[in-house]
Parts: C-alpha cells; sequence; structure tokens
C-alpha cells in the first residue's frame, strides 16, 4: 500500500523530515535486531543434526549468541559463538592439531546456508522498516 504524502509547503515538509529523523534510528534498529534474532535461530536449526553438525548435548547450539549494539540512526549486529569448535564444523579440518592428533573432518555448513537463506533480501526489508518512519 502506498501512503505517500503532499506537502504543500517547506515548513510542512521540514517538520515531516525532522520527525521522521528521531525515528529512522529506532526502527532500523529493530530490523537489525530481528534480522540478527532470525540468522540466529537459522544457525541454531541447521546445528541440529544433517547435513549441519549432529546434536549431541545441546550445548554448542545454544552457545550461539546476538548482539546488538545501537547507533544514531540505526544498529549493528554480531551473531557468534565462542565455542572452539566452530570453525572446524563450518569448514572442516584436515591434518594434524596442535597435539600431534590427524583428523580428516569434513565440513558441515550451518552458518553459510544460513547466511545464503537470509541476506536476499536483508537490505529490502531494513530499508523498508526505515521507511516506516516516514509515516
Amino acid at each position: 500500500m502506498n501512503r505517500s504524502r503532499r506537502f504543500t509547503d517547506a515548513d510542512q515538509l521540514a517538520t515531516a523530515m525532522a520527525q521522521a529523523a528521531t525515528r529512522v534510528g529506532p526502527a532500523t534498529a529493530a530490523a537489525v535486531r530481528h534480522e540478527a534474532m532470525v540468522l540466529q535461530a537459522l544457525i541454531q536449526a541447521a546445528a541440529s543434526g544433517r547435513p549441519g553438525p549432529n546434536t549431541i548435548t545441546g550445548r554448542y547450539r545454544a552457545s550461539w549468541q546476538v548482539q546488538v549494539h545501537t547507533r544514531r540512526h540505526g544498529a549493528e549486529a554480531t551473531v557468534g559463538t565462542f565455542a572452539p569448535q566452530a570453525r572446524r564444523l563450518e569448514l572442516g579440518f584436515y591434518g594434524a592439531d596442535s597435539l600431534g592428533r590427524v583428523y580428516a573432518q569434513p565440513p558441515l555448513p550451518h552458518v553459510a546456508p544460513a547466511l545464503a537463506t537470509l541476506q536476499p533480501g536483508y537490505p529490502g526489508r531494513v530499508a523498508t522498516a526505515a521507511m516506516g518512519a516516514f509515516r
């Protein structure tokens, strides 16, 4: 639905833009937070069995966290884990480790597929949220 507004003078336009400027940051931050939480859920779902890693205790899946840092006109989010096995699970590992143990562990991608699912529409969804500030 197109809800375009028409302004008859510059003062109306300036007032509307000033009001929108106060709303665009929170609207964009909410969209970024939502997208980060969706990404976390997609990663956790993909880390719950094949083709991703099998779930044994559920600790690895639960280790995925979202951090959102608000900025003046939006936010940035980090979705990640400090679990030491994360890199090896996603990318695989072939060769000897620092203790001399030899591995031939194939990759079990769960982050890349989640990103591939979310990324295509991300800019449009955040832009739609930002445009919502101009109501």
